[in-house]
């Protein structure tokens, strides 16, 4: 049986906020309270009082909201006792409605301390998710430093259809997935988690890179279609570009696959060279539709020293306010005495102020660094 949380009534301050800030409410009682008790008769300033418990709201909870609302009550049954008009159906009208807007105000702090819970249940398991679906990359595998970097376009968001993964296989050599499923919403969360898992359950095991691809293309497609009528299945939309990379640990080289993906960029030094393939395969999802038999292998040097840095088109078609895309290939090459980790801090940064903190599509990129053996 699941537990319902207990709205705790002991918490007394918003967090962020100082104490200090109940100064405000206070101050406020006292300055009616005294003003409308020395000023002449017909000026009446006992309605502000309605004020402090509304204030309180903004930073308090539902406990010191009802005390500022009781102070501001008790404010004015003393102003009618010194003023000697308790007994006046207007100071009385102001007595209890004094009452009904402390009581609404508290009601607002329950509710809303009660939804900030379920909001943060429901981070929570996004959190959980997400370091189930995109598991975080190790930091060290074979003669590689790795870092990777995840942004979501939607806020608050901690999952979205970018995607990379890391294994190691048996053979001495580190195999890198990274990827960008079509679409957006819960659709491509779940694409990218098959396409994750058939990764992680044959990267390991598969002879060759090329025999990998056509594992992953097969598997994307059978199990996106797998419920759809025939007619549905004509017309299915499910892909995904992707980079496939095998990284021998005693080669100073990169065998990459390219199905429709950006091509990584290389750094030595202050020298940056896209990795461009001769052959770009068509999406992981098309290739069995298409008929495709056989994936070609590049290979292309990297050697210790060098970066290598992949990425989805989040990254290299973030547009600013004027129009202008992200310069990814014009800044990387500033950071690369950086290491992954650092350099994608920086990559972050950059990114996130170049679009004003809004970025129009999710974006990630993985940072790989040779060392020697």
């Amino acid at each position: 049986m699941a537990l319902r949380p207990r709205l705790d009534f002991r918490r007394s301050w918003r967090p962020g906020h100082a104490p200090a800030l109940l100064v405000i409410p206070v101050a406020l009682i006292v300055t009616v309270c005294v003003v409308d008790v020395l000023a002449p008769p017909h000026i009446h300033l006992g309605p502000l009082l309605v004020a402090a418990p509304a204030i309180t709201v903004a930073f308090a909870g539902a406990r010191v909201t009802a005390l500022m609302g009781a102070l501001a009550v008790a404010a004015q049954v003393l102003i009618g006792v010194l003023r000697g008009v308790l007994s006046t159906a207007n100071i009385q009208a102001q007595i209890t409605a004094l009452i009904v807007v402390s009581i609404v105000c508290v009601t607002v702090c329950v509710v809303r301390d009660r939804r900030e819970r379920q909001l943060q249940r429901v981070r929570s398991v996004a959190e959980a998710a997400q370091s189930v679906l995109l598991q975080p990359l190790p930091a060290r595998t074979g003669p590689l430093r790795i870092a990777g970097l995840y942004i979501p376009a939607e806020e608050e968001a901690e999952l979205g259809g970018d995607l990379y993964a890391v294994a190691r296989t048996a053979h001495q050599s580190t195999r890198l997935l990274i990827g960008d499923v079509r679409g957006n919403g819960l659709s491509a969360i779940n694409n990218a988690a098959l396409l994750l898992g058939a990764f992680r359950a044959a990267a390991h095991r598969q002879a060759t890179l090329p025999r990998l691809a056509i594992h992953l293309d097969a598997a994307f497609r059978w199990d996106t279609s797998q419920w759809r009528p025939q007619a549905e299945q004509d017309t299915n939309e499910d892909f995904a570009t992707a980079l496939l990379l095998d990284i021998p640990d005693h080669d100073p080289v990169v065998h990459l696959i390219t199905c429709g993906h950006p091509p990584p960029l290389l750094l030595r030094g202050n020298h940056l060279t896209p990795l461009m393939a001769e052959a770009s395969h068509l999406p992981i999802g098309f290739g069995g539709v298409f008929g495709m038999a056989a994936y070609d292998v590049q290979t292309f040097p990297f050697e210790v020293g060098d970066l290598l840095l992949l990425y989805t088109d989040g990254v290299i078609e973030a547009r600013n306010a004027g129009g202008l895309f992200y310069p990814f290939t014009e800044r990387a090459p500033e950071w690369t005495k950086n290491g992954p980790d650092e350099l994608l801090r920086l990559l972050q940064d950059d990114l996130l102020a170049h679009v004003h903190g809004h970025l129009d599509d999710d974006a990630a990129v993985v940072a790989i660094r040779r060392l020697a053996v």
